[in-house]
């Protein structure tokens, strides 16, 4: 799909799309219905008179299923995409990882994901001095420091020249400033320790659907986020030239403000009412300083509220997990599925099956997922099953937990580590400590030298009589 409003008339095609003709305020009162939709699996919503933001409108709840995400995405199965990307990655000849996506970078910097510069840009109707107070930006909880742009793409590039584009909550201060909450394990955050001065940036509003998704999923550095944008969307995103700033900007978003990010100039951000259910109090963030807004005539602003799961966050981060389940298998051929439940707050907990073949094997994946990077690194709580454990089930996961585990050989704990900023059972802010659990079956290595119980199984001829004469 080329754009948020494409998108917006396919959910109204498939009755997934209410619009809402009552005029609502961003603040409190259009995040409340959002959650309320949210939560039911409801429709998208289409706000048309926004309380003190004349010529906008809102929409909210864009993502709340998978089949909504298949559907921007433009697949029926999200481990398609990964598949495509590992047909990319598997060509080159057997190098590591990361040379394997600079591969990559080259072989798409040439090819039909990459990203295609227009001249003509819809964001550019109308070019203006910036006012972030004109956005209809939320405030989504009673106690929340102030307005905030809760799905902005902030737009960045590296020193080497790899675009950067990520989901960080922006506050709004006044009209030319804003505080944008960058933690320190995001792309954002590197560039600002190694920058001086005002670094060039843009906050783009809605666009390109595959694009906003790509904007909140694990790009595996340094792969180029427009490329990974294309090679979700399955051909090249459309960009412009910025007109306050170096940067190509998505040129069918709704908006885009341009500016810069004063890495010396922090203030203090939050409190936040974010997907943990608390009010995390924020800290010290960089600046961010708008030199321009580029709208459309008629915008329509995106934004997502977070709180207690499951919300639309949720079932963005179940198709991260299966996007990237693919890329996991190749990096682990012992992998055979994955479960990250929307209520374990994504980062939570995660259920993995595999194949085991030697004693210490479910240790040695818990390791192996701790260091995969954005994906996994951040993970709290894993739990390694055996292949034919369906992690989808909870009652299977239940019955290897209560079957196979003797807490003290079974049970790993690994204390300072690195975790969640916003997670509020750490006792300090990103550094706490990690648990593993190996509900596999044990092997004699394992279980005192002993075999695993023969597992009781009926016998073949009984149950196929019985299923003859009872259908049972």
């Amino acid at each position: 799909m080329r754009d948020l409003r494409e998108y917006i008339q396919a959910l109204e095609t498939r009755g997934e799309l209410r619009r809402i003709t009552v005029e609502l305020s961003p603040e409190l009162e259009i995040p409340e219905a959002i959650r309320r939709a949210a939560y039911k699996q409801g429709p998208a919503l289409l706000f048309e008179k926004v309380k003190g933001h004349p010529g906008w409108r809102v929409v909210g709840n864009l993502f709340a299923t998978m089949d909504r995400i298949k559907l921007a995405l433009g697949v029926e199965r999200l481990e398609d995409i990964g598949e495509r990307l590992l047909a990319i990655i598997s060509s080159p000849p057997p190098i590591t990882l990361t040379e394997k996506i600079r591969s990559l970078t080259d072989v798409l910097s040439l090819g039909k994901y990459s990203p295609r510069l227009v001249r003509r840009a819809d964001v550019k109707e109308v070019v203006e001095r910036p006012n972030l107070l004109s956005i209809p930006a939320f405030k989504s909880w009673p106690k929340d420091a102030g307005r905030y742009i809760t799905y902005g793409l902030f737009i960045t590039k590296s020193r080497d020249g790899v675009t950067n584009i990520g989901v960080y909550r922006i506050q709004i201060l006044n009209e030319t400033e804003a505080i944008v909450h960058a933690q320190i394990h995001k792309r954002a955050a590197e560039l600002f320790s190694v920058s001086e001065g005002c670094v060039d940036a843009a906050i783009a509003i809605g666009g390109d659907p595959a694009l906003m998704l790509s904007g909140m999923m694990p790009t595996p550095y340094p792969l180029d986020e427009y490329l990974f944008a294309g090679l979700l969307k399955g051909e090249g995103v459309e960009v412009a030239k910025g007109e306050a700033t170096e940067l190509l900007i998505p040129a069918n978003a709704e908006a885009v403000v341009e500016g810069c990010v004063d890495v010396r100039d922090l203030r203090k951000e939050g409190p936040f009412g974010d997907h943990y259910g608390v009010y995390d109090q924020g800290g010290l963030y960089p600046t961010f300083k708008a030199k321009a807004l580029l709208r459309r005539e008629d915008p329509i602003y995106y934004g997502t509220v977070v709180g207690k799961p499951p919300l639309e966050d949720a079932w963005m981060g179940k198709a991260v997990e299966r996007i990237f389940l693919p890329i996991l298998r190749f990096l682990l051929p012992e992998v055979v599925d994955l479960e990250m439940p929307p209520s374990s707050l994504y980062q939570g907990l995660a259920i993995v099956s595999i194949k085991k073949r030697y004693p210490g094997h479910a240790k040695k994946v818990m390791m192996a997922l701790w260091g995969l990077g954005h994906m996994m690194s951040l993970t709290k709580i894993l739990i390694v099953v055996d292949h034919d454990v369906d992690v989808h089930d909870i009652n299977q996961v239940l019955f290897a937990l209560a079957q196979r585990v003797d807490p003290q050989r079974d049970v790993l704990v690994v204390p300072g580590a690195h975790v969640d900023v916003l997670d509020t059972g750490s006792p300090t802010p990103g550094y706490g400590s990690k648990l593993g659990i190996d509900a596999t079956r044990k092997l004699p290595e394992e279980y005192g030298g002993r075999p695993w119980p023969e597992e009781v199984e009926p016998d073949p001829d009984v149950a196929r009589r019985i299923q003859e004469l009872l259908s049972l």
